[in-house]
């Protein structure tokens, strides 16, 4: 009978219910509430849904992370190994290739312009460097945590374990991840306070044809241009770049498919479950979390804004042939800023076709938080 009893008393204790802080039923509920925002409303799913999944994991059964140094048998835990992909910068750099691969730079080629507007949603990238540093951070906390305002998840990760800011690698890429799904939230109110509603209505003329050849240079162009200039971006400019050349260049068709496709998506689950599954209770719940989205929060807003306003600009110098809602599209999330350039354009006047205008600064603000990466990179000596 004692036997019986310790043998249930043992099972019962092995539970989850009996190891669980008050932290980790928090982070739970977190997890859940990303499901939910995900599955019911649409927000970024194919990213939100394994980040949370991995959240939920981690923080049920912590081990699930264990380092194999911690272990008796020397084996780590699941997402550990999928974590150390991310840390080694693998997973960001594939996650730009299949991006290369499914996005047509053509809109960006045909009004190189585009390059200003997304260099100018940068902006919220370099005031919320000078601000983590005010708030506290050393410099290369807040470099990797600048990069959320790029709205771009790869990159905030890529730069982080470049930069060895592991610890925060997992409050950086959820808030990107979070503030990229809610870009149809957050950015049409600062649109629509930084513009006027004959601005929002303007109709832009449309863009020239864009030959093959072109297409096939600009990738080449731009990887050997960049990366003379700044080395360190090849990782992430690089795989870009090649995965446009795949789609453009016609011969290799199967490279395409499979890098913007199959490849892609695995990279996403391996990405997605090990960035969610660093979200444990004791290193999410801090007051350095709080800080980081805050300032995430504020450089996505910067970085709207200094879009918006340079748009402005250049609309005033062509003469009102530039719409400034398509500076907002320079944050980068590919193609959803676009999308809410389009939506918020149309509000002001259905018959307003913004979206192609706005790929342009879109794909300009991806190659721009690259170059941004590759900046700090470069101060600090990566």
């Amino acid at each position: 009978m004692a036997n019986i009893t310790n043998t249930l008393s043992n099972l019962i204790h092995s539970t989850a219910f009996f190891n669980l802080t008050w932290g980790n039923y928090v982070m739970i509920l977190v997890a859940l509430v990303f499901l939910y925002l995900a599955i019911r409303h649409g927000f970024e799913p194919l990213l939100l849904v394994p980040i949370a999944f991995g959240m939920l994991l981690v923080n049920i059964y912590p081990d699930i992370m264990a380092d194999p140094a911690s272990t008796s048998n020397g084996v780590g835990g699941l997402l550990h190994y999928f974590y150390i992909l991310d840390e080694w910068s693998i997973l960001p750099s594939l996650i730009f290739l299949g991006v290369g691969a499914m996005t047509d730079f053509g809109p960006l080629i045909a009004n190189p312009k585009s390059f200003l507007l997304g260099a100018a949603a940068q902006l919220g990238i370099y005031s919320a460097y000078f601000l983590a540093i005010f708030l506290g951070f050393n410099g290369k906390a807040a470099a990797a945590i600048s990069i959320i305002g790029g709205a771009d998840g790869p990159t905030s990760i890529f730069l982080a374990g470049k930069l060895h800011q592991t610890g925060l690698m997992g409050p950086i890429a959820v808030a990107a991840y979070s503030y990229m799904s809610l870009v149809p939230i957050i950015q049409p109110p600062i649109m629509k306070l930084l513009t006027t509603e004959e601005e929002r209505k303007i109709k832009m003329e449309q863009l020239r044809p864009v030959s093959k050849t072109e297409k096939i240079l600009f990738p080449i162009i731009i990887t050997i241009v960049v990366c003379l200039i700044l080395p360190t971006t090849a990782p992430l400019v690089g795989m870009l770049m090649l995965g446009n050349l795949f789609r453009e260049c016609g011969v290799v068709k199967q490279l395409s498919e499979t890098a913007s496709n199959a490849l892609m998506y695995i990279v996403v689950i391996l990405l997605g479950t090990s960035v969610g599954a660093s979200t444990s209770a004791e290193n999410f719940l801090n007051i350095a979390t709080l800080k980081i989205v805050v300032l995430g929060l504020v450089a996505f807003a910067v970085g709207t804004a200094g879009g918006v306003l340079f748009g402005k600009l250049m609309c005033k110098l062509s003469g009102g042939k530039i719409n400034p809602l398509i500076g907002s599209a320079g944050v980068s999330a590919v193609p959803m800023a676009a999308r809410v350039s389009q939506k918020v354009g149309a509000e002001a006047d259905p018959t307003n076709f913004l979206l192609m205008h706005a790929m342009g600064p879109n794909v300009a603000g991806v190659i721009g938080t690259a170059v941004a990466a590759g900046t700090f990179m470069a101060i600090f000596g990566v």
